[in-house]
């Protein structure tokens, strides 16, 4: 396979993968982009991206512009002399000037099936949606946000236990293989991209923390997807006698026919039952207590017991 000289753009762990199948491909990298390092951690150090690290890893150049709204930029990029700029999760918009400097375009790995989730969430939007699957398009950037036509994409399942955390793993993993296969098309003069369609257009806005509010009031199984959405980050949120408490895992049930939203059926060993609407409940079989560890039902009930009537309430009440 013939190798493409390109510049890398991207910020967390899901465009690292990408980075990492470009590196071992053997493709010419001669300037990495990522966010600035950002304050992390309870002491609020800065610390750099995945992408940084890995690239600093390989002896790659790493550039971290604020902005590419500028001159300094455009040089910086022009300086790199590459044919193409490959863009995963990098967070910042990329301008008409560099989106037409590159002699091949700018490429994006994105985590659905376009135009479906658009924007900067697809994978939580698409669990929160209780969508059956989703999948990777690899598309040529446009000023548009994510309205390039698409060279490949792919489809995969959402599993009934898939968390954000599991289904990113398959996503990131799944985008760097089409990321590689696109650039042999390139290079082998294959099929022109497809437009998107103009309908099924649904737009995947950030996540806030306000988001991750559990709302007892809502059918167990659109709790549950809450639950699932929001893990790992930044984790659904609830609050019981007036102390916050992260919902890592559960399950949907039934048994809480004229049971308030919240109220504690039962708490044991197997899990805590709490009510939701229209008689459903949700088990809660892994929580987190203020400055804890996930844990386990049985290992949390042993250091905050719970007793059947109780009521968990939305964190924001």
């Amino acid at each position: 396979m013939t190798r493409v000289r390109l510049v890398f753009a991207g910020t967390p762990r899901f465009a690292a993968v990408a980075l990492q199948r470009l590196v071992e491909a053997g493709h010419e990298i001669p300037l990495v982009l990522t966010q600035p390092d950002r304050p992390a951690g309870r002491g609020m150090k800065l610390v750099a991206s995945d992408v940084k690290t890995l690239a600093l890893e390989h002896g790659l150049v790493v550039a971290q512009p604020s902005t590419l709204r500028n001159s300094d930029a455009e040089t910086l990029l022009r300086e790199a002399g590459a044919d193409l700029m490959v863009v995963a999760a990098y967070g910042l918009l990329l301008p008409l000037a560099i989106l037409s400097m590159f002699p091949r375009g700018c490429l994006n790995i994105h985590a659905s099936l376009l135009p479906r989730w658009r924007g900067a969430a697809p994978i939580h939007r698409a669990l929160l949606a209780g969508d059956s699957e989703t999948g990777v398009c690899i598309m040529r950037m446009e000023e548009g946000l994510d309205t390039g036509p698409v060279y490949r994409r792919a489809r995969v399942p959402i599993l009934p236990e898939d968390t954000t955390g599991t289904l990113h793993d398959r996503l990131a993993a799944l985008g760097a293989e089409l990321l590689l296969e696109t650039l042999t098309d390139l290079q082998e003069g294959s099929p022109q991209p497809v437009p998107q369609p103009h309908e099924g257009i649904t737009y995947a806005r950030k996540i806030r923390r306000e988001d991750a509010v559990l709302d007892w009031a809502a059918n167990a199984d659109i709790v549950h997807r809450q639950v699932r959405a929001f893990d790992p980050s930044p984790g659904a949120g609830t609050t019981l006698r007036g102390e916050p408490v992260k919902i890592w895992a559960g399950h949907p049930a039934s048994g809480a026919l004229g049971r308030a939203p919240g109220e504690v059926i039962s708490a044991d060993s197997d899990g805590i039952l709490v009510a939701c609407a229209a008689g459903t409940a949700l088990m809660l079989t892994e929580l987190q207590r203020p400055g804890g560890r996930r844990q386990h039902v049985r290992t949390f009930l042993q250091g905050c017991a719970i007793a059947p009537g109780e009521r968990f309430v939305p964190a924001s009440a």
